[in-house]
């Protein structure tokens, strides 16, 4: 769908905006529900349309999901299917995130490849391997993809550090009989925050961050409630947009730990960037 947007420039930026919970973070922590065997509550859930899809495909599954507020109830309790129909595999790139969850969780899994990115199609060998490296067994045929099998810890390699491969792995090793590590693992904060949300459901994970997670798999994991990270790249929009126009803004729920490096450009560029608690 197209959209003409008409700007009329030449005026300061001034006042104060809350930054979102992360698309980016939000999508795997999702799929990550359905390792929690109880009700999770996700503080400041985006409502975007790529969350409205991950919501239809946890409902297709059993799950409950449901809006409250600014939270995202959903309980995955009476989770009851292994597969994902083509229609909703194809509404957004990121489903294959739940690969590796309902795998682990059910013990076999049924996804097409996965659509909706207007980037064009992006290979994701990495995620099959890492499913194939902890033991499971991976059948491609005209275009669907049938995964089973008894996941065991492992010692993966990832031969790129990405960011959705490194999350899928994380989510199978959590169900897996085992120690699994993660050697050259994305490093982005998304992939912290997804440690956090598995932490806080009982999960035993450690290293995210750095280029080396581990987890010990076989644990019981239970609801929680959670905050959403914030979105860094909303939050970097508005800094470069107040650096550009000129003026004065508040980013509420900003965190300058996730924005190092756009901050200090915008420093050497001549801007006075502040932080404390509650934002930058």
């Amino acid at each position: 769908m197209s959209q003409l947007l008409s700007v009329r420039g030449g005026r300061r930026l001034e006042g104060e905006v809350t930054i979102q919970g992360a698309k980016n973070s939000v999508l795997p922590i999702l799929a990550a529900t359905l390792l929690a065997r109880g009700q999770v509550a996700l503080l400041g859930c985006p409502r975007l349309r790529d969350v409205d899809a991950s919501i239809r495909i946890l409902r297709h599954l059993g799950c409950d999901a449901h809006w409250e507020a600014d939270a995202l109830a959903v309980d995955t309790t009476a989770l009851r299917r292994c597969e994902i129909s083509d229609v909703l595999m194809r509404e957004m790139r990121s489903s294959v995130i739940f690969l590796g969850a309902i795998l682990g969780r059910m013990g076999r899994a049924e996804l097409c490849a996965p659509g909706g990115c207007e980037l064009g199609p992006r290979p994701i060998d990495l995620h099959l391997g890492a499913i194939r490296g902890l033991g499971g067994r991976i059948t491609e045929d005209g275009g669907g993809l049938r995964a089973e099998g008894a996941l065991r810890g492992a010692d993966l390699v990832l031969s790129l550090p990405s960011v959705g491969a490194t999350e899928n792995a994380m989510l199978a090793a959590v169900c897996a009989a085992g120690t699994t590590t993660i050697t050259n693992a994305a490093r982005e904060p998304e992939v912290v925050d997804l440690q956090n949300f598995l932490n806080a459901c009982g999960a035993r994970v450690s290293g995210a961050g750095s280029s080396a997670v581990s987890i010990e798999g076989g644990q019981d994991l239970h609801g929680c409630t959670y905050r959403v990270m914030p979105d860094r790249i909303a939050a970097a929009t508005y800094l470069c947009a107040a650096a550009s126009a000129g003026g004065d803004i508040y980013l509420r729920g900003a965190e300058e730990g996730h924005l190092s490096t756009v901050t200090a450009a915008l420093r050497e560029a001549g801007c006075t960037v502040t932080a404390d608690s509650g934002g930058i």
